[in-house]
């Protein structure tokens, strides 16, 4: 069973009473308090890589929801959880390790804390009787262990949401608050029982106009190499849209390797640029049959029911369920794969100990913008040669040339932003809009030679191939109004202002 969960958590000082939550909008009545007992063993590796990534993996027995709970954080106070029986003690299910390899990597998962909680439950009713959230005052006794075994005890409240929104969250969090509780320091018992292990929580400060060019590079790094390792488990679980973002994480990392050579050593990342590279086109190859799939088949759906003339979308379906499938293979066994994870250990050693060019200590306004300048004068030499060439595949193919100057450009601007202030920030925008345009003309260039291969295909069937045709002049013409759409994008951008130029 997978359930995302919204929560807030409270530190409580001992023997506080809640106040009365019958007071909150729209809660009608309160059921409860139950009690229960919960006594939960928590899984991770020796050095507690899980929970410094804000993964927490239990075996908990007690409650309505004993089993395994794997719970992987999606930001803004949310975390999805994947519960699973209890089978044996010891043996984590299969599953949820695979989730969590991309921080294991082949390290052992063993018990690291045993927790007892005494929980008085509370449920919040709307009028019709349905579910709002659930109020859990917890009395937790921790033991951790290990060869630093320690034992705490604490009181905390939850409140999740069940049925309710966030303005009830906001709700009750004005309640709490007036009534003395205080939001939890940890955001998980876990954290709480290991604090002792652990560093406490980051504010690492943003970099700004002052930093140094290494400063500026390594946080924005930082940034996307986390993004990469916290959607590898929203990958291997199939989740919407985690494919294409995990795809936009692996290029920024290997954009921003190319483009600041001249800050971190070109030289030393040049096998972490190639296996990006490597990763970005699995990545890609997955991500593309979505979006042609989706692609073609609204295209049908714009067609005249009398002009779909035969099986069409059947076949359609028929070709990318199997493409999706070979991408979908390929993909995991890459994400299971020795050079993926060598992939990880070469991130983390480079943002542990990157290899800095004298540059890197210099002002970050002064060094950076040369490779946003760079890249934009590419792009601009790839668009005048796109408009030279002959109106066909030749022009097809620089303008995708084109289209990824553009994007380095833009990752580019990204990452100096903090530095290079709102020019950055504008000319990053503007770069995407070029990219976005180029993007819909590579879309319908590769999905008009899908049509025409699947035209070939029913009629070699015995099919009529009509409509195929009719997909292919659609996305020819949609092609031309795209490159004129391209032209008048990038004259506007070009011309809004001069930096980086």
């Amino acid at each position: 069973m997978n359930v995302n969960e919204t929560e807030t958590k409270y530190d409580a000082p001992a023997g506080a009473a809640l106040p009365g939550l019958d007071r909150l909008p729209r809660v009608a009545a309160v059921s409860g308090p139950e009690e229960q007992r919960l006594e939960a063993d928590y899984y991770d590796t020796g050095d507690l890589r899980l929970i410094r990534a804000g993964i927490t993996l239990r075996r908990r027995s007690g409650g309505a929801d004993d089993g395994w709970h794997l719970k992987l954080p999606l930001g803004n106070g949310t975390r999805r959880e994947l519960r699973r029986p209890l089978g044996t003690a010891g043996h984590v299910p299969s599953d949820l390790a695979a989730l969590v390899r991309v921080h294991a990597r082949g390290t052992q998962l063993r018990p690291v804390a045993r927790m007892t909680t005494t929980r008085q439950r509370l449920i919040l009713l709307d009028e019709a009787g349905d579910s709002l959230a659930e109020v859990a005052a917890d009395d937790v006794s921790a033991q951790a262990l290990g060869p630093a075994a320690t034992q705490s005890r604490w009181q905390e409240v939850e409140v999740e949401l069940t049925g309710g929104d966030r303005r009830l969250l906001q709700a009750a969090d004005e309640l709490l608050r007036h009534d003395g509780l205080r939001p939890a320091r940890r955001a998980a018992k876990l954290e709480r029982a290991l604090s002792d292990r652990l560093p406490g929580p980051e504010h690492a400060p943003a970099p700004t106009a002052s930093s140094s060019a290494g400063q500026v590079v390594l946080a924005y790094l930082r940034t996307h190499a986390g993004r990469l390792t916290s959607l590898d488990p929203l990958v291997r679980l199939d989740e919407p849209d985690a494919v294409h973002q995990m795809r936009v994480a692996s290029r920024r990392l290997r954009s921003t390797l190319r483009s600041f050579g001249h800050i971190i050593s070109r030289d030393a990342t040049a096998g972490l640029a190639a296996d990006l590279n490597w990763l970005g086109g699995v990545l890609g190859a997955a991500r593309d049959g979505e979006v042609l799939a989706g692609h073609l088949r609204g295209s049908l759906r714009q067609l005249p029911v009398e002009l779909r003339i035969g099986p069409v979308d059947a076949r359609i379906q028929g070709h990318f369920a199997s493409v999706r499938a070979a991408a979908r293979t390929e993909l995991l066994a890459a994400l299971d794969s020795e050079r993926y994870f060598s992939l990880l250990d070469d991130l983390d050693r480079l943002l542990a100990e990157p290899s800095l060019t004298p540059d890197a200590a210099r002002p970050a306004a002064s060094v950076l913008p040369v490779a946003a300048r760079r890249a934009y004068r590419q792009a601009a030499r790839r668009m005048r040669r796109a408009w030279r060439a002959a109106a066909g595949p030749g022009r097809d193919e620089a303008l995708h040339r084109a289209r990824k100057s553009a994007r380095r450009a833009r990752f580019a601007a990204e990452a100096i932003a903090p530095a290079a202030g709102a020019k950055a920030t504008r000319f990053a925008r503007r770069m995407k809009k070029i990219q976005s345009v180029l993007g819909e003309h590579q879309d319908s260039v590769i999905a008009r030679a899908v049509a025409r291969d699947l035209g070939i295909s029913a009629y070699l069937a015995g099919e009529n191939a009509f409509s195929y045709g009719l997909l292919y002049g659609r996305d020819a013409c949609s092609a031309g109004r795209l490159q004129d759409q391209a032209r008048r994008t990038w004259k506007k951008a070009a011309g809004k202002s001069r930096w980086p130029h």
